[in-house]
Protein backbone atom coordinates (compact mmCIF):
# COMPACT_ATOMS: atom_id res chain seq x y z
CA UNK A 1 0.00 0.00 0.00
CA UNK A 2 1.20 3.50 -0.78
CA UNK A 3 2.62 5.50 2.10
CA UNK A 4 1.11 8.68 0.66
CA UNK A 5 -2.55 9.04 1.70
CA UNK A 6 -4.94 9.58 -1.20
CA UNK A 7 -2.07 9.40 -3.67
CA UNK A 8 -4.22 8.41 -6.66
CA UNK A 9 -6.83 11.03 -5.85
CA UNK A 10 -4.23 13.76 -5.52
CA UNK A 11 -2.74 12.79 -8.88
CA UNK A 12 -6.20 12.94 -10.46
CA UNK A 13 -6.66 16.52 -9.29
CA UNK A 14 -3.35 17.57 -10.85
CA UNK A 15 -4.86 17.15 -14.29
CA UNK A 16 -7.73 18.32 -16.48
CA UNK A 17 -10.69 18.08 -14.10
CA UNK A 18 -13.64 17.73 -16.45
CA UNK A 19 -17.06 19.10 -15.51
CA UNK A 20 -19.47 17.16 -17.75
CA UNK A 21 -22.73 18.67 -18.95
CA UNK A 22 -26.05 17.06 -18.05
CA UNK A 23 -27.93 16.52 -21.33
CA UNK A 24 -31.73 16.80 -21.32
CA UNK A 25 -34.27 14.98 -23.46
CA UNK A 26 -37.13 16.67 -25.31
CA UNK A 27 -39.41 16.09 -22.31
CA UNK A 28 -36.91 17.83 -20.00
CA UNK A 29 -35.64 14.72 -18.24
CA UNK A 30 -31.99 13.68 -18.02
CA UNK A 31 -31.13 11.88 -21.28
CA UNK A 32 -29.31 8.84 -19.90
CA UNK A 33 -27.97 7.32 -23.10
CA UNK A 34 -26.66 10.66 -24.35
CA UNK A 35 -25.09 11.31 -20.97
CA UNK A 36 -23.26 7.99 -21.12
CA UNK A 37 -22.12 8.69 -24.67
CA UNK A 38 -20.73 12.11 -23.71
CA UNK A 39 -18.87 10.58 -20.77
CA UNK A 40 -17.38 7.88 -22.99
CA UNK A 41 -16.27 10.57 -25.42
CA UNK A 42 -14.38 12.31 -22.61
CA UNK A 43 -12.78 9.06 -21.48
CA UNK A 44 -11.81 8.15 -25.04
CA UNK A 45 -10.31 11.64 -25.33
CA UNK A 46 -7.87 10.89 -22.52
CA UNK A 47 -9.76 12.56 -19.66
CA UNK A 48 -9.19 10.77 -16.37
CA UNK A 49 -10.99 12.98 -13.82
CA UNK A 50 -14.76 13.53 -14.00
CA UNK A 51 -16.90 15.80 -11.83
CA UNK A 52 -20.59 14.91 -11.94
CA UNK A 53 -22.85 17.55 -10.39
CA UNK A 54 -20.56 20.47 -11.11
CA UNK A 55 -21.83 23.86 -12.18
CA UNK A 56 -21.37 23.03 -15.88
CA UNK A 57 -23.59 20.04 -15.12
CA UNK A 58 -26.30 22.45 -13.87
CA UNK A 59 -26.00 21.18 -10.29
CA UNK A 60 -28.41 23.74 -8.86
CA UNK A 61 -31.07 23.01 -11.49
CA UNK A 62 -31.16 19.26 -10.84
CA UNK A 63 -33.51 17.50 -8.43
CA UNK A 64 -32.05 15.32 -5.66
CA UNK A 65 -33.03 12.23 -7.65
CA UNK A 66 -31.34 13.58 -10.77
CA UNK A 67 -28.16 14.38 -8.87
CA UNK A 68 -28.03 10.80 -7.65
CA UNK A 69 -28.68 9.53 -11.19
CA UNK A 70 -25.91 11.64 -12.68
CA UNK A 71 -23.50 10.36 -10.04
CA UNK A 72 -24.50 6.77 -10.71
CA UNK A 73 -24.13 7.09 -14.48
CA UNK A 74 -20.72 8.72 -14.12
CA UNK A 75 -19.32 6.15 -11.71
CA UNK A 76 -20.58 3.32 -13.94
CA UNK A 77 -19.08 4.77 -17.11
CA UNK A 78 -15.80 5.75 -15.45
CA UNK A 79 -15.12 2.26 -14.14
CA UNK A 80 -11.38 1.99 -13.66
CA UNK A 81 -10.66 4.53 -16.42
CA UNK A 82 -11.10 7.69 -14.34
CA UNK A 83 -11.39 9.06 -10.84
CA UNK A 84 -14.79 10.54 -10.01
CA UNK A 85 -15.04 13.76 -8.00
CA UNK A 86 -18.72 14.10 -7.06
CA UNK A 87 -20.15 17.57 -6.47
CA UNK A 88 -22.11 17.88 -3.22
CA UNK A 89 -23.74 20.83 -1.49
CA UNK A 90 -26.99 22.50 -0.38
CA UNK A 91 -28.00 22.09 3.29
CA UNK A 92 -25.65 20.06 5.46
CA UNK A 93 -27.76 16.87 5.70
CA UNK A 94 -28.13 16.89 1.91
CA UNK A 95 -24.40 17.45 1.41
CA UNK A 96 -23.36 14.69 3.79
CA UNK A 97 -26.00 12.34 2.39
CA UNK A 98 -24.75 12.98 -1.14
CA UNK A 99 -21.16 12.36 -0.04
CA UNK A 100 -22.12 9.03 1.52
CA UNK A 101 -24.04 8.09 -1.63
CA UNK A 102 -20.94 8.83 -3.71
CA UNK A 103 -18.81 6.73 -1.37
CA UNK A 104 -21.24 3.82 -1.48
CA UNK A 105 -21.17 3.84 -5.28
CA UNK A 106 -17.38 3.65 -5.31
CA UNK A 107 -16.41 7.26 -6.00
CA UNK A 108 -13.26 8.25 -4.15
CA UNK A 109 -13.60 12.05 -3.96
CA UNK A 110 -16.20 14.74 -3.40
CA UNK A 111 -16.13 18.42 -4.27
CA UNK A 112 -18.00 20.62 -1.79
CA UNK A 113 -19.74 23.49 -3.56
CA UNK A 114 -19.24 26.99 -2.17
CA UNK A 115 -22.19 27.51 0.23
CA UNK A 116 -24.73 29.84 -1.37
CA UNK A 117 -26.30 30.89 1.92
CA UNK A 118 -26.35 34.72 2.02
CA UNK A 119 -24.81 34.76 5.50
CA UNK A 120 -21.62 32.74 5.37
CA UNK A 121 -19.17 33.26 8.24
CA UNK A 122 -15.59 32.09 8.02
CA UNK A 123 -16.02 29.92 11.11
CA UNK A 124 -19.26 28.53 9.69
CA UNK A 125 -17.51 27.73 6.42
CA UNK A 126 -15.00 25.61 8.38
CA UNK A 127 -17.80 23.90 10.31
CA UNK A 128 -19.74 23.07 7.14
CA UNK A 129 -16.78 21.54 5.35
CA UNK A 130 -15.58 19.75 8.45
CA UNK A 131 -18.97 18.06 8.83
CA UNK A 132 -18.87 16.83 5.24
CA UNK A 133 -15.26 15.65 5.48
CA UNK A 134 -15.84 13.84 8.77
CA UNK A 135 -18.89 12.08 7.34
CA UNK A 136 -16.71 10.40 4.69
CA UNK A 137 -13.18 10.09 6.12
CA UNK A 138 -12.24 7.55 3.47
CA UNK A 139 -12.89 10.00 0.63
CA UNK A 140 -10.70 12.81 -0.62
CA UNK A 141 -12.51 16.12 -0.07
CA UNK A 142 -12.06 19.20 -2.27
CA UNK A 143 -13.57 22.54 -1.18
CA UNK A 144 -14.75 24.71 -4.08
CA UNK A 145 -13.79 28.26 -3.12
CA UNK A 146 -15.51 31.12 -4.91
CA UNK A 147 -15.43 33.72 -2.13
CA UNK A 148 -12.64 36.27 -1.93
CA UNK A 149 -13.55 36.81 1.73
CA UNK A 150 -12.18 33.48 2.92
CA UNK A 151 -8.66 33.60 4.34
CA UNK A 152 -6.09 30.90 3.69
CA UNK A 153 -5.72 30.40 7.43
CA UNK A 154 -9.28 29.08 7.55
CA UNK A 155 -8.46 26.36 5.05
CA UNK A 156 -5.39 25.46 7.10
CA UNK A 157 -7.66 25.24 10.14
CA UNK A 158 -9.99 22.87 8.29
CA UNK A 159 -7.09 20.70 7.16
CA UNK A 160 -5.87 20.49 10.75
CA UNK A 161 -9.13 18.74 11.63
CA UNK A 162 -9.57 16.73 8.43
CA UNK A 163 -6.60 15.01 6.79
CA UNK A 164 -8.87 13.90 3.93
CA UNK A 165 -9.20 17.50 2.69
CA UNK A 166 -6.62 17.00 -0.02
CA UNK A 167 -7.23 19.59 -2.71
CA UNK A 168 -8.80 22.94 -3.44
CA UNK A 169 -10.76 24.14 -6.44
CA UNK A 170 -9.96 27.85 -6.28
CA UNK A 171 -12.26 30.02 -8.37
CA UNK A 172 -11.65 33.60 -7.30
CA UNK A 173 -10.65 35.55 -10.45
CA UNK A 174 -7.49 37.06 -8.98
CA UNK A 175 -4.13 35.35 -9.53
CA UNK A 176 -2.34 37.43 -6.91
CA UNK A 177 -4.99 36.60 -4.32
CA UNK A 178 -4.71 32.94 -5.23
CA UNK A 179 -0.94 32.99 -4.78
CA UNK A 180 -1.27 34.53 -1.32
CA UNK A 181 -4.18 32.30 -0.30
CA UNK A 182 -2.34 29.12 -1.30
CA UNK A 183 0.71 30.07 0.68
CA UNK A 184 -1.29 31.11 3.73
CA UNK A 185 -3.17 27.82 3.63
CA UNK A 186 -0.15 25.62 2.90
CA UNK A 187 1.06 25.40 -0.68
CA UNK A 188 2.35 21.84 -0.37
CA UNK A 189 -0.48 20.56 1.82
CA UNK A 190 -3.09 20.62 -0.97
CA UNK A 191 -3.41 19.98 -4.68
CA UNK A 192 -4.39 23.35 -6.14
CA UNK A 193 -6.89 23.25 -9.00
CA UNK A 194 -7.46 26.40 -11.06
CA UNK A 195 -11.23 26.49 -10.75
CA UNK A 196 -11.86 29.06 -13.47
CA UNK A 197 -10.74 26.72 -16.23
CA UNK A 198 -8.43 27.31 -19.20
CA UNK A 199 -8.57 31.13 -19.28
CA UNK A 200 -7.00 31.33 -15.81
CA UNK A 201 -4.88 28.17 -15.93
CA UNK A 202 -1.61 29.76 -17.14
CA UNK A 203 -1.58 32.48 -14.47
CA UNK A 204 -2.70 30.12 -11.70
CA UNK A 205 -0.13 27.48 -12.67
CA UNK A 206 2.56 30.14 -12.36
CA UNK A 207 1.43 30.62 -8.74
CA UNK A 208 1.25 26.95 -7.77
CA UNK A 209 -1.76 25.25 -9.35
CA UNK A 210 -1.14 21.85 -10.93
CA UNK A 211 -4.61 21.11 -12.35
CA UNK A 212 -7.51 23.03 -13.83
CA UNK A 213 -11.22 22.47 -14.26
CA UNK A 214 -12.83 22.55 -17.68
CA UNK A 215 -16.25 22.80 -19.25
CA UNK A 216 -14.75 23.34 -22.69
CA UNK A 217 -13.38 19.81 -22.47
CA UNK A 218 -16.90 18.51 -23.20
CA UNK A 219 -16.50 19.96 -26.69
CA UNK A 220 -12.81 19.44 -27.45
CA UNK A 221 -10.88 17.18 -25.05
CA UNK A 222 -7.73 17.50 -27.14
CA UNK A 223 -7.63 21.28 -26.71
CA UNK A 224 -7.73 20.99 -22.93
CA UNK A 225 -5.11 18.25 -22.96
CA UNK A 226 -2.86 20.44 -25.14
CA UNK A 227 -3.00 23.22 -22.58
CA UNK A 228 -2.22 20.85 -19.72
CA UNK A 229 0.72 19.36 -21.59
CA UNK A 230 2.15 22.82 -22.25
CA UNK A 231 1.73 23.90 -18.64
CA UNK A 232 3.29 20.73 -17.30
CA UNK A 233 6.32 21.31 -19.53
CA UNK A 234 6.57 24.92 -18.41
CA UNK A 235 6.06 26.01 -21.99
CA UNK A 236 4.16 29.22 -21.34
CA UNK A 237 4.14 30.41 -24.98
CA UNK A 238 2.55 27.12 -26.06
CA UNK A 239 -0.03 27.39 -23.28
CA UNK A 240 -0.89 30.89 -24.40
CA UNK A 241 -1.32 29.69 -27.98
CA UNK A 242 -4.07 27.43 -26.67
CA UNK A 243 -5.39 30.35 -24.61
CA UNK A 244 -5.68 32.40 -27.80
CA UNK A 245 -7.44 29.51 -29.51
CA UNK A 246 -10.16 29.27 -26.85
CA UNK A 247 -10.38 32.95 -25.94
CA UNK A 248 -13.53 33.89 -27.85
CA UNK A 249 -15.41 30.78 -26.75
CA UNK A 250 -14.62 31.51 -23.12
CA UNK A 251 -15.49 35.19 -23.54
CA UNK A 252 -18.94 34.18 -24.74
CA UNK A 253 -19.33 31.92 -21.70
CA UNK A 254 -18.21 34.64 -19.30
CA UNK A 255 -20.33 37.48 -20.73
CA UNK A 256 -23.13 39.04 -18.68
CA UNK A 257 -21.94 37.55 -15.41
CA UNK A 258 -21.48 34.09 -16.98
CA UNK A 259 -25.16 33.98 -17.96
CA UNK A 260 -24.37 31.68 -20.90
CA UNK A 261 -21.61 29.62 -19.27
CA UNK A 262 -23.36 26.28 -19.73
CA UNK A 263 -25.44 27.41 -22.69
CA UNK A 264 -22.41 28.02 -24.91
CA UNK A 265 -20.98 24.58 -24.14
CA UNK A 266 -24.28 22.86 -24.92
CA UNK A 267 -24.70 24.95 -28.07
CA UNK A 268 -21.31 23.74 -29.29
CA UNK A 269 -22.23 20.14 -28.50
CA UNK A 270 -25.53 20.59 -30.32
CA UNK A 271 -23.70 21.99 -33.36
CA UNK A 272 -21.55 18.85 -33.36
CA UNK A 273 -24.67 16.68 -33.15
CA UNK A 274 -23.81 15.31 -29.70
CA UNK A 275 -26.73 16.49 -27.55
CA UNK A 276 -29.66 18.89 -27.42
CA UNK A 277 -28.94 22.53 -26.63
CA UNK A 278 -31.55 22.64 -23.83
CA UNK A 279 -30.62 24.20 -20.49
CA UNK A 280 -32.81 24.83 -17.46
CA UNK A 281 -33.70 28.16 -15.86
CA UNK A 282 -32.10 30.28 -14.53
CA UNK A 283 -29.84 29.59 -17.54
CA UNK A 284 -31.25 30.50 -20.94
CA UNK A 285 -31.11 29.42 -24.55
CA UNK A 286 -28.35 31.12 -26.53
CA UNK A 287 -29.57 34.08 -28.60
CA UNK A 288 -29.95 33.08 -32.24
CA UNK A 289 -27.30 35.54 -33.43
CA UNK A 290 -24.62 33.80 -31.35
CA UNK A 291 -25.34 30.23 -32.40
CA UNK A 292 -23.49 30.30 -35.72
CA UNK A 293 -20.43 31.83 -34.08
CA UNK A 294 -20.29 29.08 -31.46
CA UNK A 295 -20.76 26.39 -34.11
CA UNK A 296 -17.91 27.83 -36.19
CA UNK A 297 -15.56 27.87 -33.20
CA UNK A 298 -16.37 24.27 -32.27
CA UNK A 299 -15.95 23.09 -35.87
CA UNK A 300 -12.42 24.48 -35.94
CA UNK A 301 -11.13 22.53 -32.95
CA UNK A 302 -9.57 19.07 -32.88
CA UNK A 303 -11.46 16.56 -30.79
Amino acid sequence: MSSVPFEAQRAALADVVAIPVTPFAADGSVERDTHRALLRRLLDGGITTLTPNGNTGEFYALTPEERRLVTELTVEEAGDRAEVLVGVGHDLPTATGSARHARDLGARMVMVHQPVHPYVSAAGWVDYHRAVAEAVPELGVVPYIRSAQLAGARLAELAGHCPNVIGVKYAVPDAARFAAFARDAGLDRFVWVAGLAEPYAPSYFSAGATGFTSGLVNVAPAVSRNMLDALRCGDHPAAMKVWEQIRRFEELRAAHGSADNVTVVKEALAALGLCRRDVRPPSRALPEERRAEVAAIAAGWPV
